[in-house]
């Protein structure tokens, strides 16, 4: 009897010991790339978008990667959909990574009922920037780390400069990674400067926007309100951040692609195709262009390598 006890309390020490353990390179997730990863995106999107291997598991970051990485997803995306790639492929570096979904708004729920939204990043953006505040206040008291890193895809990568600038971010970020953000807002190839000569357009265009329930979609025109308050007096950035934009030259919903890029004396602006210029990746696809993924690696790390030259295989969907 005593030895059956001894064996259950050793198992619970040792789980409680788990459950308090810093992220750790030792684990091991698969990394899905190409139709996998594709295929895992559609699937948690439609059913899972709060499942995010590698993610949102109790860690706590290692001395080695001592800030937890928060990743930000896109316009029309969510967690699950949006890090099937970069989340597993962190954790397996030892990173320790959460993730979040937000910009819900009724269009959101209205698209699946019964089990929840689906289509996120679709709210004001000044309001989703509140919930990245929320959400890395949560990140910091359950690691009680100082800071926190953050990567994000398209508006998510832009967004969270509204945070560091607006709601005291600057504090708690060490360094904000974007991956094709639309920082400078987009033309959408021109459409939003075409439609903005005809009277009225762009007016009835962001009210239906705004009335559907997706007002972040007209606030990331270059022109938009949001756009001019955060970029109108210069590049929002804060001394103590570091800033890194990884973009690619085939971006169709950032455009020009030269929008995504900042500049000053701590930002590193990354063009893909300078270290593979067969790379095709579009927009959509840097959620697992590996180039792109690997760029992200290294700039996590404390000391990044400047002359960094990522592998030139598996690359992101051209869309």
């Amino acid at each position: 009897m005593l030895r059956i006890r001894a064996t259950i309390v050793a198992a619970l020490v040792a789980a409680a010991v788990a459950a308090a353990a810093p992220a750790s390179a030792s684990a091991k997730y698969s990394v899905p790339y190409g139709s996998t990863a594709l295929a895992d995106a559609i699937w948690n999107e439609t059913w899972e978008p709060e499942t995010v291997v590698g993610a949102n598991n109790g860690c706590k970051p290692s001395s080695t990667h001592p800030y937890p990485v928060v990743l930000v997803h896109a316009t029309l995306a969510d967690e699950g959909s949006n890090w099937v790639t970069l989340a597993p492929l962190l954790a397996n570096e030892g990173y320790c990574v959460y993730a979040f979904n937000y910009g819900a708004t009724l269009a959101s729920l209205e698209v699946w009922p019964f089990i929840g939204p689906r289509i996120d990043g679709i709210g004001h953006i000044e309001k989703s920037a509140e919930e990245l505040s929320s959400f890395v206040n949560n990140v910091l008291s359950k690691t009680k780390a100082p800071k926190v890193d953050l990567v994000g895809h398209s508006q998510g990568g832009m967004m969270p400069n509204y945070y560091i600038k607006y709601l005291g971010g600057s504090s708690k970020v060490n360094e904000l990674i974007g991956l094709a953000p639309s920082n400078h807002g987009t033309t959408l190839d021109g459409i939003t400067t075409l439609v903005e000569k005809f009277p009225f357009a762009a007016e009835i265009i962001n009210g239906l926007l705004e009335f559907l329930g997706a007002p972040a979609l007209p606030e990331q025109e270059e022109s938009s309100a949001f756009i001019k308050k955060l970029f109108g007096s210069g590049e929002p950035l804060a001394s103590g951040v570091r800033y890194v934009v990884i973009e690619t030259e085939h971006d169709e919903v950032v455009t020009p692609y030269t929008h995504a890029f900042l500049s000053g004396s701590n930002v590193t602006n990354i063009l893909i195709q300078s270290q593979c210029p067969s790379d095709p990746v579009e927009h959509i696809g840097m959620f697992d262009d590996s180039p792109a993924l690997q760029n992200v690696v290294n700039q996590l790390g404390s000391s990044p390598n400047e002359s960094f030259k990522a592998t030139c295989t598996n690359y992101g969907q051209d869309f």
